[in-house]
């Protein structure tokens, strides 16, 4: 119950902490910062919506409403899927890169700050051990 209680609240503190500095510093969630991540970390940028749903444990519905807020500021732009006529594509847009490498320094800094510092190198490994076996065990895609 401990290690429970200690995981539900510090992970909730953390991400607060990480969005409120990110917020502060360059007005950006980190949810949708978590969007510009995933789609810079890919190919020209792009990456399909139920694909990326899926990299960030989010409902398709939720990610739409998220990228339509993301278009509206000119972050992201969707586009057709060339392969699929169904499909629909997240792409990075330019001002979106930009807002990312500004933004990237500060959560670095707040993850570094508030979680990895505070481990040992072994803390490190075991936590990462642990989380990509949840991971594994309860991905659904």
């Amino acid at each position: 119950m401990r290690a429970w209680r200690a995981y539900v609240i510090g992970s909730e503190l953390l991400r607060q902490q990480l969005n409120r500095e990110l917020q502060d510093n360059h007005g950006i969630a980190l949810p949708d910062y978590e969007v510009l991540v995933r789609l810079s970390e890919r190919e020209g940028g792009q990456m399909r919506m139920s694909q990326l749903a899926g990299q960030l444990a989010s409902s398709k519905s939720r990610l739409s409403h998220q990228i339509s807020r993301l278009e509206k500021a000119g972050l992201v732009r969707r586009v057709g899927c060339a392969e699929d006529a169904r499909g629909v594509i997240a792409e990075l847009t330019p001002k979106g890169l930009d807002t990312l490498r500004q933004a990237a320094p500060v959560h670095v800094q707040g993850v570094r700050e508030h979680l990895v510092d505070l481990m040992t190198p072994e803390e490190q490994r075991v936590m990462a051990g642990l989380f990509e076996r949840v991971i594994e065990h309860l991905d659904l895609t």
